[in-house]
C-alpha cells in the first residue's frame, strides 16, 4: 500500500522540532517511504487547522512540536486544546494522526525527549500511523 502522508511541524522551538522531524524521517526512511510532504506551522495551536485544510489530500498525518511549561496556565490550555482537536479530526475523518507533540516542564527535558538517538517522540508518532495504516 502506498500512503500519502503529511508531516505538520510546529516551528516555535526550531531546535526541538528539527530533532522530532529527524526521528520521523528516520522511521520513514527505514520503511522506504518517500511519499510524504512537510508543512511548517508557527506553533502547535495551528497544527489542527493545517491538518483540517489538508485532510482530504493525505491518508495520514504526523503532528510534531513542543510546548514548554511557563509560569501561567497557558501551557495546559494550549496542550489540551491541540490534543483534543487532533483526536477529533482523526476520529471524524477516520485517518491516523500521529501525535508527536511533546509537553515538557523545561527545555532540557524537551531536548531529551526529542533526541533522535533515544526514544524520539517524532519517530514514535511515525511508527503509530504506519501501524494503523498496516505498513
Amino acid at each position: 500500500m502506498k500512503a500519502k502522508i503529511c508531516i505538520v511541524v510546529a516551528n516555535y522551538y526550531p531546535e526541538i522540532s528539527k530533532k522530532l522531524l529527524a526521528g520521523t524521517s528516520t522511521v520513514f526512511k527505514n520503511k522506504n517511504l518517500k511519499n510524504f510532504k512537510i508543512i511548517y506551522s508557527p506553533g502547535i495551536f495551528e497544527i489542527p487547522v493545517i491538518i483540517s485544510k489538508n485532510i482530504n489530500h493525505y491518508d495520514a498525518f504526523v503532528a510534531l512540536g513542543c510546548v514548554i511549561k511557563g509560569k501561567t496556565p497557558h501551557f495546559t490550555f494550549i496542550s489540551k486544546a491541540t490534543t483534543n482537536a487532533i483526536m477529533h479530526l482523526s476520529i471524524t475523518y477516520k485517518k491516523p494522526i500521529g501525535n508527536g507533540i511533546i509537553t515538557c516542564l523545561n527545555k532540557k527535558q524537551a531536548l531529551n525527549r526529542s533526541n533522535p538517538r533515544r526514544k524520539n517522540k517524532g519517530g514514535e508518532a511515525a511508527k503509530a500511523i504506519l501501524s494503523v495504516l498496516g505498513m
